[in-house]
Order: C-alpha cells, then sequence, then structure tokens
C-alpha cells in the first residue's frame, strides 16, 4: 500500500504505533495496529500484521510527494483494515491514476512516460510489454524533443531575419529552410509508419478462421491456442457457433476466431445461423485464415469462401500430413500465397505464425519494437507532419517568413501536446481516468 502527500509520514507512524520518524529510503519492519476499539484487555490497541514500512522523502519518490509504501502479507482481508485504519487517521483514497499524475504534474514523468506505464501494466505479450518499456525509458521521448528542437531552431532563425524585413531571409537561405523541413517531414512520417505497426502491437487484432465444414478449422485453432478449446470430430459441422481465444502470436495480441463451417446451403436452421456469425465474423476480421482441406480436392465452396475474404487473408493448406490433392492454381492463387500445416504435428505453424503477424503488422522483423503505438500520439504526429508538408509547400511557392512561423507554431504545438507539455486538463483527466486504482 501507498500513502502519498505531506501527512503520508504522520499517518505510517500511526499506523504502525512509532513515535520516532522513518529514516529516509530505509526499510523498517513494524507492526500495523488497529484502532483502540476492538482491544484486549487494558485497553492497548492489537496488530493486524507485520509490514516493511519504507518512506520516500520528497522530492526523491515516484510522485515527487512524500510516498510511504507498506509490504504486508497480501491478504485482501488485511489490506482493506490497513486501509480503513489509514483512513480514519486522515488518508484518502486514490482516484484512478492519481499517483502517475502527481509525477506528471510534478515533472518526474511527461505525459508519454505517464501513457506508457498504463500500457505496461496491460501488457499481454513480451512485445507490447518491450514497446511500453521503451517508452516509459523515454525512447519516444527523446525522438519527439529532437524534432521539436529542430522546430524551434528553425523558428528562432526566421523570427531574427524579421528584425531585417529589408534582407529576406536573413539568418537562413530559403534553400536551407526548405531542405530542412523536408528532413523534419521526413522524420515524422517514419514516425507515423511506425506508428501503424505499433497500433496493431498496443490493440491486438481479430483473426477469423474461415473454412468449410470439416477443412480442418477447430484442429488448427487448437493448435494455435495451445490448448484443445474446440470440439474436434470427424463430422462435418460440429462447430455451430463461434469460439474465441486470446493468443500471441510473435508478439501480435490476436482474438482468433473459430466459426462454423461456410457451404452453399443447408436444412439445419442451427448450422445455418452458425454460418451467418462465420461471415458477420469475416466482415469485421483484420485478417482471415482461409483454410482450405489439402487432402481433399478444392470445390466450389472452397472458392467462394476465398472470394467471400474480401479483406486482408491467408490460405492455409490444411491437412498437410496426407498426400497433397491440389495445387495453388487450383485456387487462382500462387504458391507462395499458400501455408501448408499440419494442426497435429505442428508442422508449418511457425510460418504460418510469421505470415499472420506480418500481415497484421505490416512489417517483415518483429524483434525491435514500434517506437510509438499510442493512437494519441499517433493523431498528433500526423498532425504536426501535415502543418510541415504545408509549410514545405508553401515556402516552395514563396511564402513569407510570418506564414511559415505559423504553420511551425501549430507544428510545435502538436508535439507539445503529446509531452504533455501544452495539454488540457479535461484530456488528463481523461487519460488517468482509465488508469487503475492505485497507479
Amino acid at each position: 500500500m501507498r500513502i502519498a502527500g505531506p501527512d503520508a509520514p504522520r499517518i505510517a507512524q500511526q499506523l504502525v504505533g512509532r513515535d520516532a520518524p522513518f529514516e529516509a529510503r530505509h526499510a523498517t519492519f513494524a507492526r500495523v495496529y488497529s484502532a483502540v476499539a476492538p482491544a484486549r484487555p487494558g485497553g492497548e490497541a492489537r496488530a493486524i500484521d507485520h509490514v516493511v514500512v519504507t518512506w520516500f522523502a520528497a522530492p526523491h519518490s515516484f510522485t515527487g510527494d512524500d510516498v510511504v509504501e507498506l509490504s504486508g502479507h497480501g491478504s485482501p482481508l488485511l489490506l482493506r483494515h490497513i486501509v480503513e485504519r489509514a483512513m480514519q487517521l486522515g488518508a484518502r483514497l486514490a482516484e484512478p491514476g492519481e499517483f502517475t499524475l502527481r509525477a506528471h504534474l510534478n515533472g518526474r514523468l511527461d505525459l508519454i512516460q505517464a501513457e506508457a506505464i498504463a500500457d505496461l501494466v496491460e501488457a499481454v505479450t513480451p512485445l507490447q510489454a518491450r514497446a511500453a518499456m521503451d517508452q516509459l525509458e523515454g525512447t519516444l521521448t527523446s525522438a519527439i524533443a529532437a524534432i521539436d528542437a529542430a522546430l524551434f531552431d528553425l523558428a528562432a532563425r526566421l523570427e531574427a531575419s524579421l528584425d531585417f524585413p529589408e534582407e529576406g531571409f536573413h539568418f537562413v537561405t530559403r534553400a536551407d529552410a526548405l531542405e530542412e523541413l523536408r528532413r523534419i517531414a521526413a522524420e515524422l512520417a517514419a514516425l507515423a509508419r511506425s506508428g501503424r505497426s505499433g497500433r496493431v502491437i498496443r490493440e491486438g487484432r481479430t483473426v477469423v478462421i474461415a473454412g468449410r465444414p470439416n477443412a480442418g478449422k477447430s484442429s488448427l485453432f487448437n493448435a494455435l491456442a495451445g490448448a484443445s478449446r474446440a470440439i474436434v470430430t470427424e463430422i462435418p459441422g460440429t462447430t455451430r457457433d463461434l469460439l474465441t481465444e486470446r493468443v500471441d502470436i510473435e508478439g501480435v495480441p490476436v482474438t482468433l476466431v473459430d466459426t462454423a463451417g461456410l457451404r452453399e446451403a443447408t436444412s439445419d436452421a442451427i448450422e445455418a445461423e452458425g454460418m451467418s456469425r462465420a461471415r458477420q465474423a469475416q466482415r469485421i476480421a483484420a485478417l482471415t485464415l482461409v483454410v482450405v482441406d489439402g487432402s481433399v480436392a478444392v470445390t466450389s465452396d472452397d472458392r467462394a469462401i476465398l472470394a467471400g475474404a474480401s479483406g486482408p487473408r491467408v490460405v492455409v493448406r490444411s491437412k498437410d500430413d496426407l498426400p497433397r490433392a491440389w495445387t495453388p492454381d487450383a485456387l487462382g492463387v500462387n504458391d507462395q500465397d499458400v501455408i501448408a500445416v499440419c494442426a497435429l504435428s505442428g508442422a508449418g505453424l511457425d510460418d504460418l505464425r510469421a505470415a499472420v503477424a506480418g500481415a497484421l503488422v505490416d512489417r517483415d522483423d518483429l524483434r525491435d519494437a514500434p517506437a510509438i503505438s499510442n493512437a494519441r500520439h499517433i493523431a498528433l504526429v500526423e498532425q504536426a507532419h501535415g502543418c510541415v508538408t504545408e509549410v514545405s509547400d508553401a515556402l516552395a511557392a514563396g511564402a513569407t517568413e510570418e506564414l511559415v512561423l505559423a504553420e511551425l507554431a501549430s507544428a510545435r504545438r502538436a508535439l507539445e501536446a503529446i509531452t504533455g507539455t501544452r495539454t488540457p486538463d479535461d484530456l488528463l483527466r481523461h487519460i488517468f481516468g482509465r488508469f487503475c486504482i492505485g497507479k
């Protein structure tokens, strides 16, 4: 439990029945005591837990305030008693994200780093965690700061030129200014491109497995999920409803959806409803895995399912442990567009995972985390890029220093909104209101 604020040391001392102040940054073993009532005979308070108390004196703490941390045995019952006792002594429950908000307002973290903490808490794949940790360490902050510094330097030289209007671009030539703006625009464009894949890694995507009955969809679903989640039988039409599982595919969080087998017609009302839901799932999926049984000839149903997957798709030839009954040209696709797998042995699954991740993220190499992943940051980078591009075009057409400076100021405001230098209070409340309690 953490207590922050000027009264934190006093409340902590009363919690553990201690008169002497704690030594900053030293762990102290203590007992947390209940209120006087109920008490043992004689009226003394009763110990309810053993704790380790550490006091971080302002400004050398996470929030920049006085902060006391108490580490107990972890029982929810005991924790509730300690919290209630602290509130009796003058503390209050923190608002969602209030500790991190205080750290931001006290200059301990910029807004990028504060939002990275929430991403780190919510990370479910190693790649998500690495991307969040890089931003917490300040990689994106440094990149934004470097671009902003270049814009500021160019603006300063243009401002100085205004003092000598008869000499035009006195402290920087028009050609040099145009070259610098184009360089900055390229850096912003690269960040925005990184952000497209970063959003996929941060937010995840839905991948639907589609195919005709008994094509091997549920076996593939189980193999990718790493568990027997879907019932697999030799009877066509076993899967009647949508089955979902959250899986990690090459670091990308994927909601995998197994669907009912698709065919031209059925007299079974339940199967027809399952087929309808399967088609609806395809329409909202970021990617469709079209599973075609590799051990039997391609059918008209297979071709119809492939044609119905209008968005991004990967063709999977299933049951590759059996003799192959068709070649890719039977489906009208190229060899490299078909991935052969055997769900029973696991053969081809690594190639399939790489293809799925590549199709979702649009990157061949996922070893390095993207520099930017937050939708808010990406939108502001794109806004800054638009301003810089417009001013480059205007400058090439003969614009004056005044017009160039106005657009540069707009670009800088967008970048400052990313780091929190210029962020409205209502936006801060919205951002931190999504944090968990105690963060």
